[in-house]
């Protein structure tokens, strides 16, 4: 098919300012072939679609990402009549939060470097003090180890607030304003990862809920919205992390309704996995989504026809 004119496939992964107006005049023009249904078609799921994940100059840049993008963009232009509403989420950070080296020191007085991964015996022995909510940062430690959850991981700064990072990656940016216009139906954007004391990757829970923070826990209200709709898909940044933990959540929360979780479409050709020298994401990943499509989840890639 023909994109819209506006479109430049050079540019994704690229940081410009977004020619929204071009964008939704071309929308605005394309209405007649897009979704305007109040009800059922489909919603696509955007996890973290921003520039320090997706740019290769980023923060936290994914390799992949780049080209993940650019498919995410042309299954938006080539599905706009089926297309309801797009959403997307924003990881969301300050300089002081449980995952940075601003939380912790050792004995000496040093910070840890980035992807130090800190286990709860380096807790208990002082291996690495917290400088911040020190018995619950105890307890956190040991909480993720408990839930098998990921250990905590030392990231790099990235997507902070007011910073060009946190930003959706301009040319994608451009493709939801284009099908906001056609659909006449606004985007929803999530804000997550604000909370210091815990780490956020899915959107719709944090790793382990504060106690005296309700932010953190189930988002109810955002799994019932999504009910609305006959398919969602997803995609986004990285399928290792943010996204695999977003599935986990809408599994985890459906349990054996297979048909429910059976409405859930992982664009597996539109996300790509955190890379480590020490710890093979992908292969967990795979290994996780497997079980997750035993359960209902279907897995298929952009140029899969929608039903």
């Amino acid at each position: 098919m023909q994109f819209p004119e506006f479109y430049r496939p050079e540019h994704v992964g690229k940081l410009y300012q977004p020619d929204v107006s071009l964008a939704v005049a071309a929308g605005l023009a394309d209405a007649e072939r897009a979704s305007t249904a109040e009800s059922g078609a489909s919603l696509l799921l955007l996890v973290d679609p921003q520039v320090d994940f997706i740019h290769s100059d980023g923060a936290l840049s994914v390799p992949g990402a780049v080209d993940d993008t650019r498919r995410t963009i042309e299954w938006i232009f080539r599905n706009l009549g089926e297309i309801h509403t797009v959403a997307a989420s924003l990881d969301s950070h300050y300089p002081q939060q449980i995952f940075f080296s601003t939380w912790w020191i050792d004995q000496d007085g040093s910070h840890p470097t980035p992807y130090t991964v800190i286990l709860p015996e380096d807790v208990e022995s002082g291996k690495w003090i917290p400088l911040y909510q020190v018995e619950w940062s105890r307890a956190y430690v040991a909480r993720l180890h408990d839930r098998a959850k990921k250990d905590l991981m030392i990231w790099p700064f990235h997507t902070m607030l007011g910073t060009p990072g946190h930003a959706i990656t301009p040319a994608l940016y451009e493709a939801i304003a284009y099908q906001s216009a056609a659909s006449r139906h606004a985007p929803r954007i999530v804000i997550k990862g604000t909370l210091p004391e815990t780490e956020f990757y899915s959107l719709l829970e944090a790793e382990v809920k504060p106690e005296a923070d309700e932010r953190g826990g189930l988002n109810l209200e955002l799994i019932e919205w999504m009910s609305g709709f006959e398919q969602v898909f997803v995609a986004g940044q990285a399928k290792s992390h943010c996204v695999l933990e977003t599935l986990a959540s809408i599994v985890g929360y459906y349990g054996d309704q297979s048909e429910a979780i059976s409405r859930y479409y992982l664009l597996t050709d539109c996300t790509s996995s955190v890379q480590h020298p020490e710890v093979d994401f992908e292969a967990i990943a795979q290994r996780t989504l497997s079980g997750f499509e035993r359960q209902g989840l279907h897995l298929v890639d952009s140029s899969t026809p929608l039903e």
